[in-house]
């Protein structure tokens, strides 16, 4: 029994663990833009995946792109969607930045 721990308690409610950090997404040190299709009914995406930035920095620079690009997107699980085709300018945006950025699939 003493290896169970505690999770609700009728003193104080619900017990929350203090060790669920997310922990962070090791990557290459490159970015990798790609086009997708894939699950979204032929419309096309262009994802950028591989940005080692914390969460509101990402969401900043999500925003930014949507911005420069004049369309919609969303940031889902580290990973920046952007609708359409704008794989060029993201990647000369991202490189201004100061990333190392590569073109991935077709």
């Amino acid at each position: 029994m003493s290896e169970n721990r505690l999770v609700y308690s009728t003193q104080t409610g619900r017990i929350q663990s203090k060790e669920q950090n997310k922990p962070s997404l090791k990557t290459d040190g490159i970015v990798r833009i790609r086009r997708e299709t894939k699950g979204r009914k032929g419309k096309g995406m262009t994802t950028v995946t591989g940005v080692e930035l914390p969460e509101k920095e990402l969401k900043d620079l999500c925003s930014q792109l949507k911005k420069m690009c004049g369309t919609g997107g969303a940031l889902k699980n580290g990973v920046i969607e952007i609708q359409g085709d704008n794989r060029d300018k993201i990647k000369a945006t991202l490189e201004q930045l100061g990333h190392n950025v590569k073109l991935a699939g077709g």
